[in-house]
């Protein structure tokens, strides 16, 4: 294992001598990006070929970033439970273009049947966020969240357009995997994807890992306002999808962590991520284990919606369980990627073409809602790198 230091912080892992640029911009991100702890992996040919850690897990810099410390991460979170129900996809045991009632009876109320699994996998069912103003703990209530979502309406045409289901995907697509399967998506995660991988992911974190968590460094709240800072006009689509309200400082508390929370309660590290989702951009398969199929592989490159979002307001093009590569927002100079990040700054990244997948995690938040350019910087240099 190696140890550099940059600046005042130390720089631990291993790194492929051909990917040294990652590991300068890992150590730029302490120095330039105000990073404090933090870790970034890469999976390529099914070889962790970069596992780098360094940093501090609190801001008073006293706590070392160590080998084995997890943190929150957010809506990377959604990148594990889309894969959840693509493995069942893949399994023959759900139909990714049958209507949502069709495993979820409950669901099929208020217009709501033209709903398909894809759409919930896609942030185009038009379900964003709950009618009902929720207060964010009532989200460890896992019937009470889901029984809600299946009475509502529709906000808009189902399939039509894409806005972003910053909490609920997460519902909807576990409550498919829980009809299905009969486990909940954390413990088929746990059981079907991250043992059989060996990552260290968590959907729903015992109380044996505590120990291990750093919490997120916050930043303000988001905010939402009208036009040129103005009163925001709660009827719209993105006033209502904020709901419930989240602070960062929610994911410090054993509630937050002990819910399976499928959108945006993960934990995990860098490595964990890229081992969970590797299989992705190596054909489906990974150490010997078979997740996906080609087939299904590919059926994330259908694209559902590319256009303004909805609720994010921005240009992204979405696939069946992950944001793709597009010439609106573009992460890659290959056309077969697949990511999705977490607000703060995480991210995860599956290259198919390129054949690689880069994840990075970190305990300072920047401002962005699905990542910022700290993680960009590996991914260019990893690029650079092959050249």
């Amino acid at each position: 294992m190696d140890r550099e230091t940059a600046g005042n912080v130390d720089i631990n892992g291993n790194c492929a001598d051909w990917l040294g640029g990652v590991k300068d911009a890992f150590a730029n991100n302490f120095v330039a990006n105000n990073d404090v702890g933090a870790s970034v992996a890469v999976v390529k040919d099914g070889e962790l070929v970069v596992d780098l850690w360094g940093g501090f897990q609190d801001v008073a810099r006293t706590t070392p970033w160590e080998r084995d410390t997890i943190i929150n991460v957010f809506s990377t979170t959604k990148t594990m439970s889309c894969l959840s129900l693509l493995v069942l996809i893949s399994r023959g045991l759900v139909d990714a273009d049958a209507p949502v009632y069709k495993y979820w009876p409950e669901f099929e109320q208020n217009g709501k049947e033209g709903v398909l699994v894809r759409h919930l996998l896609s942030h185009t069912a038009g379900v964003p966020a709950w009618d009902v103003r929720m207060d964010a703990a009532e989200l460890y209530d896992w019937d009470k969240v889901t029984s809600l979502l299946a009475t509502q309406a529709p906000w808009w045409v189902p399939g039509s357009k894409s806005g972003y289901h910053a909490i609920s995907q997460g519902n909807l697509v576990g409550e498919v995997v829980r009809r299905v399967d009969g486990r909940s998506v954390g413990k088929f995660f746990a059981e079907e994807i991250a043992g059989p991988m060996g990552a260290d992911f968590h959907i729903g974190l015992g109380a044996e890992h505590d120990s291990r968590v750093a919490p997120v460094i916050p930043v303000p709240p988001i905010q939402f306002g009208g036009p040129n800072g103005g009163e925001p006009d709660r009827n719209s689509i993105p006033f209502r999808a904020m709901n419930p309200r989240l602070i960062a400082e929610q994911s410090w508390t054993i509630p937050w962590r002990r819910a399976e929370i499928p959108a945006a309660g993960g934990h995990g590290n860098a490595r964990g991520v890229a081992l969970a989702q590797a299989a992705v951009s190596h054909g489906g398969s990974l150490r010997g284990v078979e997740l996906l199929s080609k087939k299904t592989v590919d059926r994330i490159f259908d694209v559902q919606a590319a256009g303004r979002d909805l609720v994010l307001g921005i240009g992204v093009t979405f696939g069946v369980g992950y944001g793709l590569n597009s010439p609106r927002n573009p992460i890659s100079p290959n056309a077969r990627v697949c990511y999705w990040g977490g607000w703060g700054g995480s991210l995860v990244v599956n290259d198919v073409d390129a054949g690689f997948t880069m994840a990075y995690v970190m305990n300072r938040m920047g401002e962005g809602t699905v990542g910022d350019d700290r993680a960009h910087s590996m991914l260019r240099a990893i690029y650079a790198s092959l050249g």
